[in-house]
């Protein structure tokens, strides 16, 4: 669970996750040949399901009691780190487009915060934010561990802080994590997801909150997906980092199954779920499950479904293959076809297969300003992805050698691919283009790219190094040209993360606005004091930015 509070009652889901590496990397990863001519594609089984609408409880009070404390440590893939050992690409003088970015921001604000988190929670303290963002019709919903906000377009708050659970009206009892919304342009919905534990630590769900209307402001519908998995490998289990994707016909949703109480990772989960009955609201929807998600022969983390504008053919995810730790050079991609066959209680089709990308590596963590820790500055698996004009886009963290630089740093690689469909399953795909946001003596951490459909694109991230505190920034993409422009900081940091831990991120995230051609962006920094924990123990937040693309 991508998430450590302070306190309480101590679960040992993370502990030791370095030791179940074996399960998911074998020695060593077979490359695909650089030129295939029909690559391999392996196809899996679904089952079919039912979630039910959840009966609306009484909201809780004040009285009502904090949530049980589980301490967890970072969810990375397993065994992953920064090694000597991997292959760290090199980054040419083309990893910052001479094309400038766009320093002019549309709103930039700040967003939901630990003092938020703070406040809301009985004074418990959480890290790290793992913010999602949605924005429709002039409203902007950001949730975060554990608080969310609603505001308006130009930042001023019209909802909030409230505490996160309530908007997926479950008490105050019960463990959430990992929130991720987005709001659908083409029904005028809004959706929501979170992990979920009960109060005693014996089940995990997904939920999801839905509601069709214009604005978030009022009910939401709450929906169910129970995660605990009774016979599988240490369970009872969740579904952490539960990632969302949607186009015209379903709901998507991936998680990394892991036991509740013990170290095992049981591999990725995808939910299909019927995106028309959760937005009429039906007291029973159809969803199918794939469970032990592997490609190329490897247990893999769970891919990064898209979020989709416009009507697609199929529904595509994206994922990075360092299976052991040693850099790579390859992307999976993934699509799920026969989509409207759920509504029915029919079973979708999903295929995977491997294509030749640039190489990646785990980052190393990034240095701060004013303090000796470092920060966590994640693994390389597939951040966001996100469809539009007929390709896919996703990105990672990596370690790369920014040019005119001879020490490796943290840094984005992106990529965007035109995915082929052949007798209904994934045939293949080609990188249209792909490249390094790099900056020399820099560290940019949990970049998160939304693009046009014209081949436009913002990538949001943390800036950081030995000369700065950690900061929001973020750069865009020129349709045509051949990589980013050089980082703008939108937010200067104000002193360094506090030294009681390392965690940062887990993710950031960026959807498309609904009514211009530019891109909302969130991602983690240090604010004001007066966004920061009222005993200074916790320091983060989170930063709102909205840029121009076309």
């Amino acid at each position: 669970m991508n998430l450590t509070r302070k306190g309480g009652l101590a679960v040992a889901t993370a502990a030791a996750l370095a030791t179940i590496a074996a399960g998911l990397a074998p020695a060593a990863a077979q490359l695909a040949p650089r030129d295939s001519a029909a690559p391999a594609v392996t196809h899996y089984q679904g089952t079919r399901g039912v979630t039910h609408l959840m009966p609306r409880t009484a909201r809780r009070t004040p009285g009502s009691g904090p949530a049980h404390m589980f301490s967890k440590g970072a969810r990375h893939r397993p065994g992953a780190h920064f090694s000597a050992l991997e292959a760290v690409p090199v980054a040419g003088s083309s990893a910052v487009s001479r094309s400038a970015t766009s320093t002019r921001t549309l709103s930039n604000f700040n967003g939901t915060s630990s003092r938020d988190s703070q406040f809301t929670n009985y004074n418990l303290e959480f890290e790290p934010p793992d913010q999602g963002l949605c924005e429709g019709n002039g409203f902007v919903l950001e949730p975060v561990n554990s608080a969310y906000r609603i505001f308006r377009t130009n930042g001023k708050t019209i909802r909030g802080p409230f505490n996160v659970n309530d908007l997926f009206n479950v008490g105050g009892k019960e463990f959430t994590s990992d929130p991720r919304c987005w709001y659908d342009r083409a029904t005028t919905t809004w959706f929501s997801t979170i992990l979920f534990l009960n109060d005693t630590g014996t089940v995990g769900t997904v939920l999801i909150a839905v509601r069709h209307a214009k604005d978030p402001l009022g009910l939401w519908n709450e929906y169910s997906i129970d995660a605990t998995d009774p016979g599988g490998r240490g369970c009872p289990c969740f579904g952490d980092q539960p990632r969302i994707g949607i186009d015209q016909q379903n709901l998507y949703i991936t998680a990394d199954e892991f036991s509740i109480q013990h170290p095992p990772f049981n591999g990725a989960e995808l939910w299909v779920i019927d995106k028309a009955g959760l937005v009429a609201g039906k007291p029973k929807v159809n969803f199918v499950q794939f469970t032990h998600l592997s490609i190329a022969g490897h247990q893999t983390m769970a891919p990064q479904p898209a979020l989709s504008v416009g009507k697609t053919n199929a529904e595509f995810m994206l994922s990075s293959l360092d299976f052991n730790n040693a850099g790579d050079h390859r992307l999976g991609l993934w699509a799920i076809t026969n989509r409207a066959a759920v509504t029915a209680g029919g079973l979708p089709t999903l295929s995977s297969t491997v294509i030749n990308s640039e190489a990646y590596a785990s980052p190393p963590k990034p240095p701060q300003k004013g303090s000796p820790s470092t920060l966590d500055g994640g693994d390389d698996r597939m951040q966001q992805t996100a469809f539009t004009g007929g390709t896919v886009w996703g990105e990672l963290g990596t370690a790369v050698t920014p040019a005119g630089d001879t020490t490796p740093r943290a840094g984005g690689a992106w990529f965007q691919v035109k995915p082929r469909l052949a007798s209904g399953v994934v045939a293949g795909g080609s990188i249209v283009r792909q490249g390094y946001v790099a900056v020399r003596g820099k560290y940019l951490i949990y970049p998160a790219v939304q693009p046009d459909a014209a081949g436009n694109a913002a990538m949001v991230f943390t800036e950081t190094s030995r000369s700065m505190f950690p900061s929001s920034a973020y750069a865009t993409l020129r349709a045509g040209a051949s990589n980013f422009g050089a980082p703008v900081v939108s937010a200067r940091g104000s002193g360094p993360y506090f030294k009681g831990s390392t965690r940062w991120g887990d993710y950031s995230f960026a959807v498309p606005a609904t009514e211009s051609d530019s891109a909302w962006l969130a991602t983690e920094y240090i604010p004001p004091k007066s966004s920061q924990t009222t005993d200074g123990q916790q320091n983060w937040g989170t930063r709102v930015v909205q840029v121009p693309l076309g």
